[in-house]
């Protein structure tokens, strides 16, 4: 089926990412990770907002404090507040930065953070720098602080989403065009039974993804100008046409979960894609997962 992708906010973005739903403001915050940027989108308003930082933002979190969010930096966790604009370190600092950065991240059922690292591609000036595979490790960040490591030899760390049952855990490397599955036990926060999820898909690779309320995860391709639909089972079971190249990661929102929000990147982009960097929008049918939150076990 053919959907319509509406541009809410022309932002921009070098690369948009770390898309958040904040349900009690109704409102989307996300990161553009090259400009050193949070942003805040107001649906009812339509309005954006804008913070700096002094490194690159790659990953938003809800917390367990209504108004407080954890932010992965490249090289650290920090906790913030967007009313006053207060920051305070979390504590994690990420070993090896500045030759690795700290990249996509999010909370688990259980409460935990988990966050990816790479090859630190962003250089001191916000451009564009190399990747190179095998030097991402996944990390866990528990809500007292505990920092364990699950994988190591990535490339580039992407996509963290859990199943509705909160059985199955999923996770990317781009460079490796591969996202994986793995047994999830949320009793401990752990994972197990790695395992081939979706391979070589031949439009782009997997960057960020969300998932929906039957399991479906919604995986956006960066360079392949479009989001996949993916069934329980690994099939490809809908491509959604995006008007831009560089799909970066999604999450649903709106009052009933119903619309994916999904953000982009201007790097790397094709001659002519005037709209690419900007926060597009688009609605469906099935609503998605609400937003976990760190140091905040979800209810059975």
């Amino acid at each position: 089926m053919e959907r319509s992708v509406t541009c809410v906010a022309p932002v921009g973005d070098k690369c948009g990412e770390g898309a958040v739903w904040s349900a009690s403001e109704q409102a989307l915050y996300w990161s553009d990770i090259n400009r050193f940027l949070v942003h805040r989108y107001d649906e009812a308003s339509g309005s954006v907002r804008s913070w700096l930082f002094d490194e690159p933002v790659v990953a938003v979190s809800l917390t367990d404090e209504p108004g407080r969010f954890l932010l992965a930096l490249a090289s650290k966790l920090v906790w913030w507040w967007p009313e006053g604009d207060r920051r305070e370190d979390q504590g994690f600092r990420l070993p090896s930065y500045p030759r690795v950065r700290l990249n996509d991240g999010r909370a688990d059922p259980a409460g935990n953070f988990w966050v990816g690292s790479m090859k630190n591609n962003v250089l001191p000036d916000g451009e564009l720098g190399e990747t190179a595979a095998g030097e991402g490790i996944l990390y866990r960040i528990a809500p007292d602080g505990a920092v364990s490591e699950w994988r190591r030899g990535l490339g580039i760390s992407n996509t963290l989403c859990w199943s509705p049952d909160r059985r199955t855990f999923y996770f990317a490397d781009t460079l490796a065009n591969k996202i994986y599955a793995f047994d999830y036990a949320v009793a401990d926060g752990s994972i197990s039974n790695e395992r081939p999820f979706l391979a070589d898909f031949s439009r782009g690779s997997p960057d960020g993804s969300a998932m929906d309320s039957d399991g479906y995860l919604w995986n956006c391709r960066f360079g392949g100008g479009c989001i996949a639909r993916l069934s329980p089972e690994g099939a490809v079971a809908e491509v959604i046409e995006m008007p831009v190249t560089n799909i970066t990661t999604c999450t649903f929102g709106g009052a009933d979960l119903k619309t994916l929000y999904v953000t982009t990147a201007s790097i790397l982009s094709k001659p002519g894609e005037r709209l690419a960097g900007s926060l597009f929008a688009l609605e469906v049918e099935t609503p998605g997962l609400a937003e976990n939150r760190f140091g905040s076990t979800v209810s059975t």
